[in-house]
């Protein structure tokens, strides 16, 4: 055991309370993360990216594109009404021509006594789709049952839930994975144990982190809010006030949920190479909600379902009240399901913890270390 490590332990002892010990380990777990140059730059990283991003997808979006186009005669009276045109007056078609072969614009339209529309669209090399577009007399469509959220909209909110909820649980859960075999490798575990229970160990680790994730989607949310505001996309940020208020709320509860899994995964081996092959069913239930809201976001039945599923609840019923389809009493059924999945999932997480952490050499299973008898 280094002196690193001693120093870096709770100091515990056996006349403190329940609640005083956890706040003691998170709070080590909590400044020992702190302190990490690579969560503050991978932190850093994730915050500018989702201000970026939110920053240009809402210029890029606002931005609209001007086709510049040459006109002969009357034609001029026929293509004003036409949107992000920019008309340039020429004497004749040769004149329009010339236009285009030097790049003064990008097309002409001109007189074709000859044509059903009497007029004519000259270009360099390929046919300037936009344009004609533009031109032509769509017919007007009406919608029975019109969606309320674009499907652009629709598809970057379901990846702006997906990725916070996927990158923050698997961050944050591998975090702890990795604590709980370092101190089993190290044998730390055994001096944290002479001092406090290990449910008391595993509720400190859960708080701890459980924390910092919520700080951190705070931080990413606020990011959002700040890039929304500035590029004046205040409709969607109204929109999305509530949905991302009912996200925090699940994603707390159910980061617990994940939390209690990893530590509890974690807790089978007691080596650090043996870390990612225990952990990844966990990790697979964490990229799940992704990959459906992303391929799914269009499939009301699919986010129905993920709603109402434990560990994909926090991505799916925020996504719902953002698209208007849950009811009011939809949001507060699906949270006391999580709350029931997640207070089912720690006491079978607490009683595996519990058995396998001073357990060294092979690989704990499962049912062996719900059927022995471990620390308290």
């Amino acid at each position: 055991m280094t002196q690193t490590a001693v120093l870096n332990r709770p100091a515990v002892g056996p006349g403190l309370s329940f609640g005083q010990a956890v706040r003691l380990v998170a709070e080590r777990e909590i400044l020992t993360r702190v302190r990490s140059r690579a969560f503050q730059v991978s932190t850093g990283i994730m915050l500018a990216a989702v201000l970026a991003g939110v920053i240009i997808s809402g210029l890029l979006g606002g931005r609209t594109s001007t086709t510049s186009v040459a006109v002969v005669g009357d034609v001029a009276g026929q293509v004003q009404h036409a949107d992000g045109l920019e008309i340039t007056r020429a004497d004749s078609a040769a004149a329009a021509a010339r236009m285009i072969e030097n790049g003064t614009v990008e097309a002409a339209v001109v007189p074709d006594p000859s044509s059903p529309a009497k007029i004519k669209i000259i270009a360099d090399d390929q046919a300037p789709d936009a344009l004609v577009n533009k031109l032509s007399v769509q017919p007007e469509v009406t919608l029975l049952h019109p969606p309320a959220v674009s499907p652009g909209l629709r598809y970057i909110a379901s990846y702006g839930f997906g990725i916070v909820f996927l990158m923050s649980a698997a961050t944050f859960g591998g975090t702890i994975a990795q604590s709980v075999v370092e101190e089993k490798q190290t044998r730390i575990v055994e001096i944290l144990i002479s001092s406090v229970t290990s449910r008391t160990l595993l509720t400190g680790k859960i708080l701890g982190n459980s924390l910092l994730a919520f700080a951190q989607v705070v931080l990413l949310g606020a990011c959002a809010v700040i890039g929304l505001s500035t590029t004046g996309e205040n409709s969607v940020l109204s929109a999305l006030g509530a949905p991302m208020a009912w996200f925090v709320i699940f994603f707390v509860i159910g980061f617990v949920l994940l939390a209690a899994m990893f530590a509890a995964a974690a807790s089978l081996v007691s080596r650090q190479e043996d870390v990612q092959s225990t952990v990844t069913p966990v990790t697979m239930l964490v990229m799940v909600p992704y990959f459906l809201v992303i391929f799914f976001n269009n499939n009301d039945v699919v986010l129905t379902i993920m709603s109402y599923v434990p560990f994909s609840a926090a991505v799916g019923m925020p996504l719902r009240i953002f698209l208007s389809q849950a009811a009011w009493w939809e949001p507060l059924l699906s949270l006391l399901v999580l709350i029931g999945g997640t207070v089912g999932v720690i006491m079978i997480a607490a009683k595996i913890y519990g058995n396998a952490l001073l357990r060294t050499g092979a690989k704990v299973s499962v049912r062996e270390a719900l059927r022995s008898s471990g620390v308290e």
